[in-house]
């Protein structure tokens, strides 16, 4: 099972995705709301995939994930931007960035997540392996 750790300002939206995600099938094992705390959580929780809002607020999602695969960081945890704003308004700090890709807040769910990481969709009970 895939482990997650959500990082956003907004609480409203750390619990709405939670319950989101947790439904289709990720843990979230942690939330976050500031670089500081994003990071501690990071390491100690060791999530395999790491959501970093672009903008927390007055800090850059952006310094999070450059911090999290610095030489000190949770280099083995991937991480995922996500925003309100579409990709474009940050193409290029998104290709720069260490992350593994960008999701828009709205399309955000566990299939979108898997299937950024390469992963495709778990199979559930009752799935018909030959119906692919």
């Amino acid at each position: 099972m895939l482990r997650c750790l959500i990082v956003d300002d907004n609480s409203r939206f750390l619990h709405a995705v939670r319950g989101v995600l947790e439904r289709e099938g990720i843990t979230v094992v942690g939330m976050a709301s500031s670089l500081a705390e994003a990071l501690r959580k990071a390491t100690d929780l060791r999530p395999d995939i790491v959501l970093v809002d672009i903008d927390l607020g007055g800090e850059s999602g952006f310094e999070v994930v450059r911090r999290l695969h610095s030489p000190t960081g949770a280099s083995t945890t991937r991480a995922i931007l996500i925003s309100t704003h579409s990709e474009e308004d940050y193409a290029d700090l998104i290709a720069a960035s260490p992350a593994v890709g960008f999701l828009p807040k709205i399309t955000l769910s566990g299939d979108t997540i898997r299937s950024l990481l390469g992963l495709g969709k778990p199979r559930r009970p009752g799935d018909d392996p030959d119906s692919e």
